[in-house]
């Protein structure tokens, strides 16, 4: 199989998923141009604001995209080619952009609330505190997760003590980036400053930023230092104006994305027409039902529930339902945006997907030895290679490389600031009654809901974690963002339900994840249970304890709301 042929038939299907099945979610879901949105009704010039469309998309895709389509597919790689690229299409079209068009549009239609609020009015009172306590400590820990690897790639020193001149550049780039992004805001939204050339100027930035930081980079600090700046940052990111700060640096940064995604689609195509033999996916079709590859040493299981949650920013994931309904419905121009930047947003999610594939297939013999298994080094080195077959450019693989691990390592960064902000309005929800916001709060509630103290909260709790072991929770992520991801569509599905629009689209889509994320969870519980109980667990280690707790107040979390957001579906419906 032609690797070139499986990125461009893969683009062609789901640019037609776009058209025919974005267009009539669109009509069934009654998506109504003339009416405001709450960036307008609601305009504060804090959190909402409106934003043109290309920079709204900028952030929305910068905020879901990073890391997570390109992991994803290549870990999942190890049950062949096939199976990944079922995935990525049908869940990409029928679930992942349903379910991040639906919790945007949902959201725009409840003042720009998250869907707790939507939970609230729809399923009750408290189902919405479930979720919003759930949906709180998974930012949380993508909070923890993230400043610890944000951090990590801007450390100086190697671990014999030397400097280390990339995690530095690293370092220097990305703090060129804000000091960028904040000029861009300021000239954008307060002097009027023309778009177009704004972006212009901006792209020119960016790469003597790219040139400035490779040359220049004096900045030598600890992983300690690193953490308590970063939180100091996405301290004051969150309660930022976003146009300020989140709008202009996720608008900017996308390019360095979309110039990613340029350079490794010149890479598969131009390879795939040079007759390359890394080209063709060398990996098998279909290699079983079960992990027994196991590259990095440890086993997926089996493929099922394995592949599907695995693969979660590249098909469907929770966390995109949280940007959504946090922050992109509070800038949202018009309600005609929402289809292009939060389904046609997935979609080009899935085209990262398949091209990460294409990656690892390049590179399939040294990645099935376990040589090179880190999914950031394998989409480098494979995407890189790919470029250097192509006569003429056979000297920029190290460069290539370069830019693309700089690349991951910056979204890192964009998502970290926008799962804060996006963690503080969860904070702030949860003590509040429907259709109220943080300022009508009175006595203690007035306190926690302000956005300062709940960000320091949020702050506290992330770095702090992310300082003391996240790593322990961290393999429950994937499962409790694929049960998110659940819960969204079960929302969004009742909520259409409610007010008698046709939500028959979301039955699938929600069930499948459903059994996927408590048949995931039940293998944790009883793994770690097991070890538990056999005495296998070293002294100290307290991970598994915390997986084996977590992980069943998880699946019980998963039947309380499924119960009752099913009773609220198919029983009796409530006016709207």
């Amino acid at each position: 199989m032609n690797a070139m042929l499986v990125v461009i038939v893969g683009i062609v299907i789901l640019a037609a998923g776009y058209i025919f099945y974005g267009g009539w979610l669109a009509k069934q879901w009654g998506v109504d141009d003339s009416r405001p949105t709450p960036a307008h009704e609601l305009e504060d010039g804090m959190d909402y604001v409106p934003a043109k469309a290309p920079v709204l998309m900028g952030h929305h895709f910068s905020s879901i995209a990073g890391a997570g389509p390109i992991n994803g597919p290549i870990q999942a790689a190890v049950f062949g080619w096939m199976p990944v690229v079922l995935w990525v299409l049908i869940g990409g079209i029928f679930f992942g952009a349903v379910h991040d068009y639906g919790a945007l549009f949902a959201s725009i239609r409840h003042k720009g609330q998250s869907l707790g609020e939507v939970v609230a009015l729809n399923i009750g009172e408290r189902a919405k505190k479930l979720f919003l306590t759930f949906s709180y400590l998974t930012l949380v820990l993508v909070v923890a997760a993230f400043a610890s690897i944000v951090a990590s790639t801007f450390v100086g020193f190697n671990a014999d003590g030397s400097h280390n001149e990339t995690n530095a550049s690293v370092a220097v780039i990305s703090l060129l980036f804000i000091v960028m992004a904040i000029l861009f805001g300021f000239f954008v939204y307060r002097r009027g400053a023309s778009l177009l050339l704004a972006t212009i100027l901006g792209c020119v930035g960016i790469v003597v930023c790219l040139v400035i930081g490779l040359n220049w980079h004096p900045i030598y600090l600890s992983n300690t230092a690193w953490m308590w700046i970063i939180g100091v940052y996405i301290l004051i990111a969150s309660v930022a104006p976003v146009w300020i700060l989140l709008q202009p640096r996720d608008y900017l940064s996308s390019f360095l994305l979309y110039a990613m995604m340029i350079i490794a689609a010149v890479g598969v195509i131009g390879a795939g027409l040079t007759g390359a033999d890394a080209a063709h996916m060398d990996m098998p079709a279909f290699t079983g039902w079960y992990d027994e590859l196991a590259p990095t040493g440890t086993s997926l299981g089996y493929v099922f529930p394995a592949l599907f949650v695995t693969i979660a920013c590249g098909a469907i994931s929770g966390f995109h339902s949280l940007v959504g309904s946090g922050t992109t419905a509070k800038q949202l121009d018009h309600e005609r945006d929402a289809k292009p930047i939060a389904y046609g947003g997935m979609l080009i999610e899935c085209v990262l997907a398949l091209i990460s594939l294409a990656a690892v297939s390049f590179i399939w013999t040294e990645y099935a030895s376990g040589e090179i298994v880190t999914p950031t080094n394998v989409f480098a080195t494979g995407i890189s290679r790919m470029v250097a077959s192509i006569p003429g450019l056979e000297g920029a693989q190290g460069t290539i490389s370069s830019l693309l691990v700089l690349t991951v390592s910056v979204f890192c960064l964009t998502s970290l600031d926008t799962a804060t902000r996006l963690a503080r309005y969860m904070f702030q929800e949860f003590w509040l009654k429907p259709g109220q916001t943080y300022k009508d709060a009175t006595g203690f509630k007035a306190v926690l809901c302000n956005p300062v103290v709940a960000t320091v909260i949020t702050v506290v709790l992330g770095v702090g974690l992310g300082m003391t072991g996240y790593s322990k929770i961290w393999p429950l992520f994937g499962a409790a963002n694929q049960l998110l991801a659940a819960l969204a569509l079960l929302t969004v599905c009742a909520w259409l339900g409610n007010i008698g629009k046709n939500n028959k689209m979301f039955y699938i889509p929600m069930l499948f994840m459903l059994i996927v994320t408590l048949t995931s969870l039940f293998q944790t519980v009883t793994t770690q249970a097991g070890k538990i109980a056999a005495g296998t667990v070293a002294a100290g280690d307290w991970g598994p304890y915390a997986q084996a707790v977590l992980g069943t107040m998880l699946f019980v979390l998963a039947i309380v709301l499924a119960v009752e957001g099913c009773i609220t579906i198919f029983g009796k419906k409530k006016s709207a």
